[in-house]
């Protein structure tokens, strides 16, 4: 498929698959309380829960090594060079294997760490220990599969993601129910499920991608040549600190409304599944921005990278409007099923039109994003980050006292609607950046904020 004949189509073709496959990871979470709630015990439950969010944490913080591998690969890709994108996934595999031995090697300090911030009995905190124990071994599987995977979309290959993430978690699911259910190993018998799935999920990913380099024939590039490591540290470390802020936010969000009280606390848990929900959908569009927009931009042509951006863009804010609208309408119906406590299903009804609101307004950042990602312009996404989560806290500090839980949920769509305008401010010295590639490309250049 050519650039200047992509069409509406071709943006939907790419992101379809990337809404299936985030669509299939909450369902492991589904699974994961479901096989432990029926153990007739509130601790194992607990400790899955704990445990859940230390490696959620972990994880996500080095998301960098998805979205920067998507960005350095289309670019590479856009440019001709084959040999770099080649290049571009084993450095990323490198520096997955670096830091995942890394965790390994002090799971005991981390593991410590995170007891005191997630504090419970001993019981539980036994759990926990034997959970994270067991699961912290598939850390290099884990961060591996994020480098394959951002190869694979930088490929504009959304289909392989489909197929790694149904394939990861109904091995998963499956494994599950034969350790908790059928053999009864309880909390370390989903530890050990998961640990064989995502290793599994890396094993299949290794052959598909020695499968397209032979098939492809593809030339060597040199893995360690300093100005293109330096590139991809770059890259990551800027994204690094943008998504430790962005949990940052998050995290803040969650706090400040347990101060209000276990009721306000609740309702906005439910209210954040609409946030989760409607991120299904649009990280799709904005995953097809990352490998569009970086193939545009490696190819040197702004005709190219306007087109993608427009199209893309298009279909993402119609899809946050019907989103919306949705929520507005059939919210309250959302809220019942997602809860049967009346003063919870009260509270978060007070509280719906915010959650309502957040696709459209949110739409914008996560559309910049994908776009900054795929031109690799990182270095705007962190200055853009910093901002916006100063603005953020500045919100929440002149709303929260008069506003309460009103205000809290104002300042965090600020913090949305303030990445849209921070990144979309930079958008036009993106577009000026985009220059016909001398030899291969060195992605990563890029102005401060």
């Amino acid at each position: 498929m050519r650039e200047e004949s992509l069409s509406a189509r071709d943006v939907v073709v790419i992101a379809a698959p990337i809404v299936v496959a985030n669509v299939a990871v909450p369902l492991l979470g589904v699974a994961d309380t479901a096989v432990i709630g029926h153990l007739g015990r509130t601790a194992p439950l607990a400790a899955i829960a704990i445990g859940a969010q230390i490696f959620n944490f972990l994880y996500w913080g080095m998301g960098f090594l998805r979205m920067g591998t998507t960005g350095l690969a289309a670019q590479a890709r856009g440019g001709g060079d084959e040999g770099e994108v080649r290049a571009v996934l084993l450095r990323a595999l490198l520096v997955a294997g670096v830091i995942g031995g890394a965790l390994i090697l002090f799971q005991r300090p981390l593991l410590d760490g995170a007891l005191l911030v997630f504090p419970s009995n001993r019981e539980v905190a036994a759990l926990v220990r034997q959970y994270v124990l067991v699961r912290i071994w598939d850390a290099p599987a884990v961060l591996a599969t994020y480098a394959a995977i951002g190869w694979f979309i930088g490929r504009k290959e959304t289909r392989v993601v489909m197929l790694l993430q149904v394939f990861m978690n109904t091995l998963n699911i499956a494994l599950d129910v034969a350790l908790v259910v059928g053999l009864g190993l309880g909390v370390r018998g989903v530890a050990v499920g998961t640990l064989v799935a995502e290793w599994s999920a890396l094993g299949l990913a290794g052959v598909l991608i020695a499968m397209r380099l032979r098939r492809a024939k593809t030339p060597r590039a040199p893995l360690l040549e300093s100005r293109r490591f330096s590139a991809m540290l770059q890259v990551n470390r800027d994204i690094f600190l943008r998504t430790v802020l962005l949990i940052a936010a998050f995290a803040w969000f969650t706090r400040q409304g347990a101060r209000s009280g276990e009721v306000v606390l609740a309702a906005n848990h439910v209210l954040l599944q609409f946030l989760a929900f409607s991120s299904f959908f649009l990280d799709g569009f904005a995953f097809a921005a990352e490998a569009l927009v970086g193939q545009a931009f490696g190819s040197g042509s702004r005709e190219a990278v306007t087109r993608a951006v427009r199209l893309s863009t298009m279909l993402a804010v119609g899809t946050a409007a019907a989103m919306s609208l949705g929520f507005a309408v059939l919210g309250p119906l959302i809220i019942d099923g997602l809860t049967n406590v009346p003063t919870v299903r009260a509270t978060a009804r007070v509280f719906l039109w915010y959650a309502a609101l957040h696709p459209l307004l949110g739409v914008w950042c996560f559309q910049l994003d994908g776009i900054f990602i795929g031109a690799t312009r990182t270095r705007d996404m962190r200055n853009a980050m910093v901002l916006s989560f100063l603005l953020y806290l500045g919100a929440w500090w002149l709303a929260f006292g008069p506003l309460g839980n009103h205000g809290l949920w104002l300042a965090f769509l600020v913090f949305f609607v303030v990445r849209g305008v921070t990144l979309g401010a930079r958008y036009p010295a993106l577009v000026e950046a985009v220059q016909p590639p001398r030899g291969a490309p060195v992605p990563g250049a890029e102005g401060a904020l």
